[in-house]
């Protein structure tokens, strides 16, 4: 569908260009675009490869780990149902740091081997656990103390200062996370009532 949306919106551009004459002008913005997003997509994989290396320079120097053993009474707390000493919290607690630090691309995998534990111990029926609903919203609505893409896309894109998005950031994850929390809190309570009334 988005496809056809995308064809849709070209087709009416170029056929705009065509009725106005202004053909020149459609080819000078199509090679700019093209200039403006390599120029782009360079910036972004200096910025990401700093960020990227740092995080592989934790993970290396076993501050990381460090920091998951910190994180793990958290996600006990907030995955009752898990198993206390289950390796899902340790996936979680990597998946949470990663997204923390800004390094979405890093937190995927965490995520994912999350999600696979998850549903092992549920022995997968084929619909979302309350945990892995908990885990989902918590990833969609992470806080994160340093938007590493952010930065570096204003950065690219020439901004004098590409850190002063932080401090809006932080605050706006941190209210974006207790609200993810708040809702799975409130389904899980009125599920719970459901099951309590059959």
């Amino acid at each position: 569908m988005l496809n056809l949306i995308w064809l849709l919106l070209l087709t009416a551009g170029l056929g705009a260009a065509a009725a106005s004459g202004r053909w020149a002008a459609v080819t000078e913005a199509a090679l700019h675009a093209g200039r403006s997003g390599v120029e782009l997509g360079l910036g972004l994989v200096g910025v990401m490869a700093v960020w990227l290396g740092l995080g592989r320079l934790m993970e290396a120097s076993g501050l990381l780990h460090r920091l998951v053993r910190l994180v793990r009474p958290l996600t006990r707390r907030i995955f009752p149902d898990v198993p206390a000493h289950d390796p899902a919290h340790g996936a979680i607690a990597l998946n949470l740091l990663a997204n923390l630090f800004g390094l979405g691309n890093a937190a995927t995998p965490f995520g994912v081997q999350a999600m696979r534990r998850l549903a092992e111990l549920d022995g997968w029926s084929g619909e979302a656990t309350p945990a892995m609903c908990t885990l989902l919203a918590l990833n969609t609505a992470a806080v994160t103390l340093v938007p590493t893409g952010v930065v570096a896309i204003r950065t690219a894109a020439g901004s004098e200062n590409p850190g002063e998005i932080i401090g809006p950031t932080v605050a706006a994850t941190l209210l974006a996370q207790a609200v993810a929390l708040a809702v799975d809190r409130f389904l899980r309570w009125q599920a719970a009532g459901r099951r309590r009334r059959r």
